[in-house]
This record gives structure tokens, sequence and C-alpha cells, in this order.
């Protein structure tokens, strides 16, 4: 049956046709719905993880019990598990280990540019990359065959426009995979140094077999058309190159490591000029220039952002420089910003205010350090707040200290930052971490995590308590409080700033898009008693509209939090019914 897909609906279906039968992943965006789409599936188990790291170390385990197994990650997710995803490299694996890697060029949702065909290489890990949801299906049923015939765990590179764009895949039946019986062998999966060392001629083994599978797979192949122009591509790259240059000669890749010398030597030979056009990094260029090759690429393109037609060809096809115009050029930027009724507003309304250095994270909150609160000073990495604000103190002195916080989400406190805080209590520092408890994980689309009390599915589970977690590690100060109750809050975090031992603030609100957090009415002005101070402009909601000569409420944004009457000092701001009479 064809369907029109997602690309990371297609992973999941073919995660499910290839027998899968245990999924594990952290959300990330562009990855996220590859396992929200596996859960829909009742015959594969699957679960949100504390993180990648221990999401990458539940498939290893798996897979090295005998089950095929889908792990799946954004780029800088990979960060966190390249732990276990080296030394998986050298256990190998029993049950099939697929590992879904989704790349971010243009920073649609990330804090850096990544280019993850380097931990391929790194790793000494073959990597697929399917240039549409039709690849995504068929590739992450390979990489399981791949997986199992060379006893090595399997990267898949989506990229945002692969994991987000729709076409069309033809679906088939669910394939029976029996667990495979688990042989006890130390000498392969316990990686003490003596194991170790064998292991690792064993990979380099393995790798010299998968160069030669390279270059005679089908996943790589030449596209012979105009011998006038080669050129090599793979992912979305390949589809734009392949409007660029629709008469050249294609080598295109979908196993992207190994390299498949035999191939590029084959294409270099046949034609006049070549080219390579691939998104970040010259991976691919400088593997062809290594073979002494002439190559056109990043002297041309360049190695940030995304790449589009247009910019291909007028880049690099001198013959033809015609310039797609981008539909987008005229369309006004639309800049991000918290939701009307956004629980981490008042609380970087607070942060503002009392003029401290934030050491921020990763999440919603990360928008708390754009106008017009301005409020976070870093953001680094995920659970990053917490250990940065300890550094700040050990740096700065007690003078900078007393005005520095680290502040942090649920859900990332407790991907990364459990473990910064132990840090600060272990060695006797004095800082002050606020955790944004919102009670779900909504920067990538309200995943449940264990702070929550649900699983993937929707089950009831055990849920952390926060306060016992803080008290458990050692912090003897924490304070919850409603992070709307703003006169409650300046004062917590006035004083626990300034406290001689490390503190603990939990600001507890849930995200106002959540089914549950129903506000009654919406906002109106008194224009009788407005002054047009503009206050209530500062905590930045946008459904407040600075009209140049009064204030007024976008009926269509204001969710009723009533937030705005704290700012207020006339009784200007009043609550109507859900009319809005």
């Amino acid at each position: 049956m064809k369907q029109l897909m997602l690309g990371n609906e297609a992973v999941a279906r073919g995660a499910y046709e290839a027998g899968v039968t245990v999924a594990s992943a952290y959300p990330g965006t562009p990855s996220t719905e590859v396992t929200e789409y596996i859960a829909e599936y009742d015959e594969i188990y699957s679960e949100w993880a504390p993180n990648e790291k221990v999401a990458l170390e539940m498939a290893v385990g798996s897979a090295v019990a005998g089950a095929r197994t889908i792990c799946t990650m954004k780029h800088v997710g990979l960060n966190v598990a390249a732990d276990p995803l080296f030394t998986s490299s050298y256990t190998g694996i029993n049950g099939g280990l697929v590992i879904v890697v989704a790349d971010d060029p243009g920073l649609h949702s990330s804090q850096n540019e990544q280019d993850s065909r380097h931990y391929a290489r790194a790793a000494k890990i073959p990597m697929l990359s399917p240039v549409d949801s039709a690849e995504c299906r068929s590739m992450v049923k390979e990489g399981f065959r791949i997986s199992e015939e060379f006893d090595t765990p399997v990267l898949v590179r989506l990229s945002t426009r692969i994991s987000h764009s729709r076409s069309v895949v033809e679906t088939g039946e669910r394939k029976k995979v029996r667990v495979k019986e688990y042989e006890k062998d130390f000498q392969k999966y316990v990686m003490m140094p003596a194991m170790g060392r064998k292991r690792h001629v064993v990979v380099e083994e393995r790798l010299d077999e998968l160069r030669g599978f390279s270059s005679s797979t089908e996943l790589n192949y030449i596209d012979w058309q105009n011998r006038n122009t080669g050129v090599v591509s793979s992912g979305i790259a390949y589809q734009y190159a392949r409007e660029a240059f629709p008469e050249a000669s294609f080598l295109k890749l979908g196993l992207v490591f190994p390299f498949p010398e035999a191939l590029i030597k084959e294409l270099a030979r046949e034609v006049k000029k070549l080219y390579v056009v691939e998104e970040l990094e010259p991976f691919f260029e400088n593997q062809i220039k290594a073979l002494g090759l002439e190559v056109i690429g990043k002297d041309r393109l360049p190695v940030t952002g995304e790449l589009s037609p247009g910019l291909i060809r007028e880049n690099m096809n001198q013959d033809e420089r015609e310039i797609i115009e981008s539909p987008q050029d005229d369309i006004p930027a639309r800049p991000p910003v918290m939701c009307p009724g956004c629980p981490h507003r008042g609380a970087f309304y607070v942060l503002d205010q009392l003029d401290l250095t934030v050491t921020g994270d990763i999440g919603c909150y990360t928008l708390g350090a754009l106008p017009p609160a301005e409020a976070m000073d870093t953001c680094l990495c995920m659970g990053g707040s917490v250990s940065m604000a300890h550094g700040v103190e050990q740096a700065a002195g007690p003078d900078l200290a007393d005005k520095t916080i680290g502040v942090i989400g649920d859900s990332t406190f407790i991907h990364s930052g459990i473990t910064g805080l132990i840090d600060i209590v272990y060695n006797q520092g004095t800082s002050t971490v606020m955790i944004l408890d919102n009670s779900i994980t909504g920067m990538t689309g309200h995943q449940e995590n264990p702070a929550t009390g649900y699983t993937i599915k929707g089950e009831p589970t055990s849920s952390v308590d926060l306060k016992k977690l803080a008290e458990a590690v050692g912090i003897k100060r924490v304070s919850v409080v409603d992070p709307f109750e703003l006169e409650e809050l300046r004062q917590i975090v006035s004083r626990e700033v300034k406290a001689d031992e490390a503190s603990v603030i939990i600001a507890q609100r849930p995200c106002a898009l959540l089914e549950e957090m129903e506000y009654s009415g919406i906002m109106k002005v008194d224009f009788d008693r407005c002054t047009y101070c503009r206050r209530c402009m500062e905590i930045g909601c946008p459904a407040i509209v600075d009209r140049g000569d009064r204030i007024t409420i976008n009926r269509a944004l204001c969710v009723g939090c009533a937030l705005c009457t704290e700012m207020c000092s006339f009784d200007a701001l009043k609550k109507v019914g859900d009319s809005g009479e």
C-alpha cells in the first residue's frame, strides 16, 4: 500500500517491518516523531529514556540480548551517547542495532550545526543516508541486515528536511524476527583493556570488509547521463543537486561510510568535471582529494547552513547561472516567543528585575535570553546551566556568586542536570539552581518524562519527586513556588542566591498548552484606568499589544492566565468571561 509519510514516520515504519522488538530514545527536534510513531505499534516495546546515553546503553543491552533494536536521537544527543557508541563498535551486537541520528543544518532548533558523518568514521561504524521517505523506510530495514551481517551497530543519518518532509512510501508487512539466543562471551562483550585490544583488531578487519561492500552494494551506484559533469552527493543534498545538475552523471551514496573508493575512481575517469555537493562539512570532498582526484566542492559552497537548488546552481554550475528565487525572501521574520500563559514568563521577569547572572539551558525557557527580559546570560548544552553556575562561583568568588543562578527545566534536569547538582553539593558550593517545572518536555512537543508520571504510551508510572531528589543529593534548602506569584518568587530568589550553602528553587506551574491546564476567560483593558505606563509590556506576552497610544489585548492569543494583572498598579487589566464580553 502506498502512503504519504514524513521521513520520521517512514523510519518508524521501516523499524516495524524489520521486526524490531525494542525502541529507545530521548526526544529532540528533528528526530522526535520517529519514536512517537513507533509507540503506535503495540508489537514494539518503546520508551523515552532520561537521556541519549541511557537510551543507547539500553539499546545495546537489548541488541546483545538478541533483539532487533532501534535507538533515536538528534545530532547533539549523539554527543551525549558517544561513550557507548564508540565501545559498542568494539563489542558488536547480537540482534541488529540501528541508531538513527537527525542533523539540523541551518539550526532550526539546535544550539549548533554538526555533521554526524564524522562519528561514523571516528567510531568505524557504517552509516546510511536516505534521500526521501521511501528510502527512510528501506534503509532502516537494510540497516538491520547490515548490522547482523557485519556484527556492528549501524548509523542512519537524517536531516531536518528529510525528517520533516513528506513523500510516497510503499509499505510492506512486518517480518517475524525471533530474538536470538544470547551466548555468554566475556571476550567479546566485556571491554577491559586486554579484550579491547583484541576487539580493536576485529573492528579494523570489519572495516576492510565494509569498504569492499560499499563499492558493491546497490546502496551506492552511478547513474550515467552526460559525461561532461559528474556529481557526488547523498541525503537531501542529492535532491537539490539533481535539480541544479539535471543532465549530469551522479554517484548517489546511500552508504556514506565507508566511502566507495572504486566507484568514485570509476566516475572520475569518465567525466570532465567532478563536483561534490554535501551540506556542512567537506566529508566526501576530503576523502576524494585524498585519492589524488580533482573535485569542486567547498571552494564554491558554504560549510554553514542549508543548501538549496538555487544556491548550488548559482555557485557551482558556471554554464547555467539562473538563480531560483526563494519564496521566503519577502516574508517578514517571526522570531520565536514564549506562548501566552507560559509559566516561564514570570520567572524570567523576576530574574531580570533582580539583575542576576543567569546560566541557562536547553528548552522553551532559552527564549528568556530574548527581549524584553534578556535575562539569560549563557546557554551551552543540556544540563550545562547547573555546572556553569558552579563554575562561575568558583572563578569569580562570592560577589558574583551572590548574583548568579542556574536555570533548567524539569526534563533537562533529569537528562543531565542531576550530576551537576551533585557536583555542587560534593564540592561544598553555594550555587542556587532554579528548576522550571512545567510538568512536560515542552520544546520538542509535549513528550512525557520521568517527572510526569506517564510513559510514552500514556501508561501511568512512578514519577520523580524533584524536591525529594534534590534533598536526597544533599540540598538542605529547597523551595517550591508558583512562578506567577511574582513577589513571593522575588523574595525567595533574593534570599537563596545570598545563602552560604547550595539551594534549589522549584518554580512549579504546568505548561499552558497542556490539555488539563484550562484558564477561564480572557483579559481586557479598562481604558478609563489605563495610564499607558506600559509596565505590562515588560513580561513580553504576545497577547498584549502596544498600539502606540494605548494597550490592547489580542483576544485570539490571550489564554486568561492573568499574569499581566501582577504588573498593573492601576487595576486596568480585568478578566472577562469566556466569550470575551
